[in-house]
């Protein structure tokens, strides 16, 4: 609530402030004169004062009756500058600008049919300042005569740039400057040519040039700023640049972009540990769904110029395309990107972009038919698989030929229609099946099911359900076979008694880590019984009361770090194995290890935690487990046909 108080106390701040007010009267021949000589007398902008109009005077008729306007004026209270540099954004940003080149102070002098106005300009860096000598020189030369002295000292003191009239001289209309004006490049440039004024003549002027522009018909592209530097630099005799025209801006076409290389004749090779992996030719263009393929880039309309005098100058709008997708790819509801709607390789064919799920290689996979091979999709290989190659695809993989010492990597099924010769290196793994005429020498890996018509020899094998050999040369020889249901074949084993076993009944990734968790168990073991170790020397020290070095003490800190993180780490492994453990103890699933024509000696047996090496040759039997003890009994014929895959 406001209240005679507030009012004494708000009118009492506004009379301290009044009287700190510094204040002139100043009189003109007219309010901007007037305005301009308060700004000399107060050394300030004229932006930054604030005045009052006493008597605003009067123009008189024929000179008679005529008076001057009259002012007081004073610095603007608390006038703000703003001087931080915001970006577009709105907030501050740091801006590095170049130190600028020392100047000296200037005095300009120019005539007009008013009168003589002079213009002082500050140094810049370390230059040096005008002078009330350099002042005089300039005007005495330029024939100025009434100059107000003690104007000009504060002019020079004030030094703002701001144009005043200092004094008279004689004017001749008839020795004013000549202006011709120049069209050329068909309308697109603009040149004009300044005649030296003569004696009593007056200085060129911005809109005095301006004007003689527009009456020639300029009226497009004129350059303010270098016409303006004329005020104050004439240049005299001499063609100058003053207007150009815009060029018409022709639009690009639409254009299509491509997320991936479309110039499969060119091979970008990697490199692997420093040379050229020359089987890594990336010749596949693997996408997923949902992936962007390319995006259309509209056309551009172009952007019409002028010349000079206005006259438009049209420009063409760039041509369309049509962007045309085919077989497993989508247009955005904008009609701008192309999208996969399947995983597979990326294809353009006839001008459209299409995905296809399977990929063919046309012949053996080597460098001839562009290396390694890595597809979103199925592969389908027409010849084989060489030694030394990777075949990797997220769906099936089929081979027509042969798999040497290669590597095969699917999530669906792996299919070889002749063998895999893995020559102790090789290495197939498949997400679901493996389906092969034979199988030797090689790691083999399923997440269903392995079968093998001819044989598997010499092989370790993992299965999730099952291992097949049904065939008239279906025999398993050599190796370790582990399957989590059946082990089937036709023999097992050979004359020879080589050391062939055969795992049933639990999940072979499940005892794989199983294994591996142990083995890191008893090194853990062993590198926390060193650690232990040395803690208790240490602190047997320290019960004798020996002092301790630093480094010494930092050593036992660094052991009791160690120790509690290896007890935390055995911790995770106990825990991981009881899970396991528990997990294998629960199968439900009995396995079945079965042969329909014979079991050589020297085969060993094991379903769940039962075990039996076989020591005599036994005809068309299956091995069980009996409460925990390996039984043999009749042969049980397979309930489905896995010779063929379906």
């Amino acid at each position: 609530m406001v209240n005679i108080d507030n009012i004494r106390d708000y009118m009492r701040l506004q009379a301290e402030e009044d009287r700190k007010r510094k204040w002139i009267q100043v009189e003109g021949e007219d309010l901007d004169d007037a305005l301009r000589q308060a700004a000399i007398e107060l050394g300030l902008p004229v932006k930054k004062l604030e005045y009052e109009i006493r008597d605003p005077g009067k123009k008189g008729i024929f000179g008679l009756g005529k008076s001057k306007c009259i002012i007081i004026a004073y610095p603007i209270v608390q006038a703000v500058e703003s001087d931080l540099d915001e970006d577009d954004y709105g907030f501050d940003v740091e801006r590095l600008e170049e130190k600028p080149e020392d100047k000296d102070g200037e005095v300009i002098v120019r005539l007009t049919a008013d009168g003589a106005l002079i213009s002082v300009y500050s140094p810049v860096g370390k230059g040096k300042k005008a002078t009330e000598k350099q002042a005089f020189t300039i005007l005495n030369s330029r024939n100025v005569t009434d100059i107000d002295n003690s104007l000009l000292s504060k002019i020079i003191k004030n030094a703002d740039g701001t144009s005043v009239k200092i004094g008279e001289f004689i004017y001749n209309p008839a020795s004013d400057p000549l202006v011709s004006v120049d069209i050329t490049d068909f309308e697109m440039k603009s040149s004009i040519t300044i005649r030296n004024p003569g004696k009593g003549g007056v200085d060129i002027d911005f809109d005095n040039i301006i004007n003689f522009l527009k009456n020639n018909n300029i009226i497009h592209g004129i350059d303010e700023e270098r016409i303006r530097k004329l005020e104050n630099y004439p240049v005299y005799d001499t063609s100058i640049l003053v207007a150009e025209g815009t060029k018409p801006i022709n639009g690009n076409d639409a254009k299509i972009i491509y997320n991936f290389d479309i110039a499969r004749s060119e091979i970008k090779l990697k490199e692997k540990n420093g040379k050229v992996d020359f089987k890594e030719q990336n010749l596949i263009k693997n996408v997923v769904e949902g992936q962007s393929l390319a995006r259309k880039v509209p056309l551009e309309e172009g952007k019409s110029g002028r010349t000079v005098t206005g006259r438009l100058l049209p420009a063409k709008d760039g041509k369309d395309i049509i962007f045309e997708v085919g077989k497993n790819v989508r247009l955005s509801d904008d009609g701008i990107t192309a999208v996969a709607t399947i995983n597979g390789q990326v294809i353009i064919l006839s001008g459209k972009l299409n995905v296809e799920p399977i990929y063919v290689v046309p012949g053996d996979v080597n460098l001839k038919t562009g290396g390694n091979v890595t597809f979103l999709g199925t592969v389908l290989v027409k010849g084989s698989v060489d030694d030394g190659f990777k075949v990797k695809a997220a769906g099936n993989i089929e081979v027509l030929g042969n798999v040497g010492k290669a590597e095969l990597d699917a999530e669906g099924d792996i299919i070889v229609h002749q063998g895999i010769s893995g020559k102790n290196g090789g290495y197939v793994r498949a997400g679901k099946g493996v389906w092969a005429k034979f199988l030797e020498n090689a790691i083999i890996e399923a997440g269903e099911i392995v079968v093998a018509s001819d044989g598997i020899i010499n092989c370790n094998v993992e299965a999730n359900k099952k291992i097949i050999c049904q065939g008239k040369r279906a025999t398993i020889v050599g190796g370790v076979l582990r399957a989590a249901e059946d082990i089937h074949a036709k023999s097992l084993g050979s004359v020879a008694g080589s050391d062939t076993v055969l795992e049933v009944g639990f999940d072979p990734k499940s005892k794989k880590r199983l294994v591996e968790l142990n083995d890191e168990k008893e090194n853990l073991s062993k590198e926390l019984d060193g650690i232990i170790l040395d803690i208790n020397t240490i602190q047997n020290l320290i019960k004798l009361k020996k002092k301790l070095s630093d480094e010494k003490k930092a050593y036992f800190n660094q052991l009791l770090e160690k120790k509690s993180e290896a007890e935390n780490q055995m911790s995770v492994l106990n825990e991981e194995i009881e899970e396991i453990e528990n997990h294998l103890s629960s199968l439900s699933v009995n396995g079945h290890i079965s042969s329909s024509f014979k079991v050589f000696p020297g085969v060993k047996i094991h379903i769940k935690d039962a075990f039996l090496e076989v020591k005599n040759e036994f005809k068309a039997v299956t091995f069980i487990n009996d409460n925990g003890l390996v039984k043999i009994t009749r042969y049980e014929e397979l309930e489905e046909d896995y010779s063929k895959k379906k």
